[in-house]
């Protein structure tokens, strides 16, 4: 039977075909994914979620539609990590999907939608991630197809609080150098300093290094004391810190430095004259507590009145009366006396000399012109005994 172009015979055979070919698996069909433009590389911050779009068609087709219902899609979705390791994030197998923490697809399955969403992003979740799929006809493997895509997904981290110090020592004419610097950012932070009011102020380069943080600070002045605040940014963030600056201008510490230094040359000079004064005090008592050898014996000077006395111990008294007797005028009368003094009256006691406890000296008789001891005494004359002294230089 010959059918002509454009008979009923034809558009139904034509109709025929089409539905077959729609419930039918093709032998060689082709699957593409796609991913809208421009979102192949996508930034999110941490903390924040972020949603990987992707899905899949069969033999050209423009848009999505619903799987046919003989598809069996296998589904698969890796980061990939450092030296080449790939690390599953979710899996879509025979029905059943498991994922790891925060990740999940966005529509569920059955659906050519693959899309993955991730929740509390960590920086660590940065990089490319790969998208698996696998359609395959219910009849059998022989309608297999595969196809796979990579996305790119930067984690942005924004600055951490900075920490701010002083570096140097802040007085009048001295520089000193401030710091600030963030300890986690991503992208790298950078730094703005500013003076807070009411002396406001914005620094720029060459003070200000906005790489390092650093501002420098030179010539110092009073009027430059105040609050400084840095500013740590970068597109996704921005944390501040700030410093007081207390410019002194040295008068304290000088005053302080001069005290301490008062202080120890006060005592140094009191050491040295205590020092003095014992030295001196042992040259005077040395000499008085020595007899030289060539000591000049006492000599005989006019005995005194009869005031003087023998103290009850036996030693000499001092003399008391400093008038001697004096002989009468012309020629002496026969049987006077020429009393001589007492030895305590000119040489002072030393304690060198033994005690004479108890023990009556030997008077010496000094008798010139023949006076008897009973004239003495009835004129008044005290026997003494003058010690005399050994070519040793000790007293006998």
């Amino acid at each position: 039977m010959v059918s002509l172009p454009g008979s009923p015979a034809t558009s139904l055979l034509r109709f025929l075909f089409l539905g077959l070919t729609t419930l039918a698996p093709p032998s060689r069909a082709q699957l593409e994914l796609h991913v809208p433009p421009g979102l192949t590389k996508l930034q999110a911050i941490e903390g924040a979620e972020v949603v990987l779009p992707m899905w899949y068609t069969l033999q050209g087709e423009v848009s999505s539609t619903k799987p046919k219902p003989w598809e069996v899609l296998t589904l698969m979705w890796f980061l990939e990590e450092e030296k080449g390791l790939m690390e599953q994030v979710l899996s879509h197998i025979s029905g059943v999907t498991s994922s790891k923490t925060g990740a999940s697809l966005v529509y569920s399955m059955p659906s050519r939608n693959v899309s993955l969403r991730l929740q509390g992003l960590k920086e660590k979740d940065s990089g490319p991630y790969l998208c698996s799929v696998n359609v395959q006809a219910s009849q059998g493997k022989e309608s297999r197809v595969h196809s796979s895509r990579t996305l790119e997904l930067n984690v942005l981290v924004p600055p951490a609080p900075p920490s701010c110090h002083l570096r140097g020592v802040p007085r009048v004419g001295t520089n000193v150098t401030l710091g600030c610097q963030s300890p986690r950012s991503k992208p790298a932070a950078q730094y703005q300093w500013v003076r807070s009011p009411p002396s406001s102020q914005v620094f720029f380069a060459p003070a200000l290094d906005a790489i390092r943080g650093s501002l420098s600070l030179k010539n110092l002045s009073i009027s430059m004391s105040g609050v400084y605040i840095c500013k740590a940014h970068n597109e996704v963030g921005s944390a501040q810190c700030n410093v007081t600056l207390e410019v002194s201008t040295g008068h304290g510490a000088t005053v302080v430095a001069g005290a301490v230094v008062g202080t120890l040359v006060g005592l140094g000079l009191l050491a040295v004259l205590v020092i003095l004064y014992h030295r001196r005090a042992k040259a005077l008592e040395e000499p008085a507590n020595d007899i030289k050898e060539d000591a000049i014996a006492p000599r005989t000077l006019p005995w005194p009145k009869g005031s003087d006395t023998i103290s009850k111990n036996g030693t000499l008294s001092s003399v008391t009366s400093a008038r001697a007797l004096r002989l009468p005028r012309g020629t002496p009368r026969p049987g006077a006396l020429t009393p001589t003094p007492s030895l305590s009256s000119q040489v002072p006691p030393s304690p060198g000399l033994p005690r004479t406890d108890g023990a009556h000296p030997q008077p010496i008789s000094h008798n010139p012109a023949g006076v008897s001891s009973s004239a003495l005494s009835r004129m008044g004359a005290v026997p003494v005994m003058v010690p005399a002294q050994s070519q040793a230089g000790s007293l006998v």
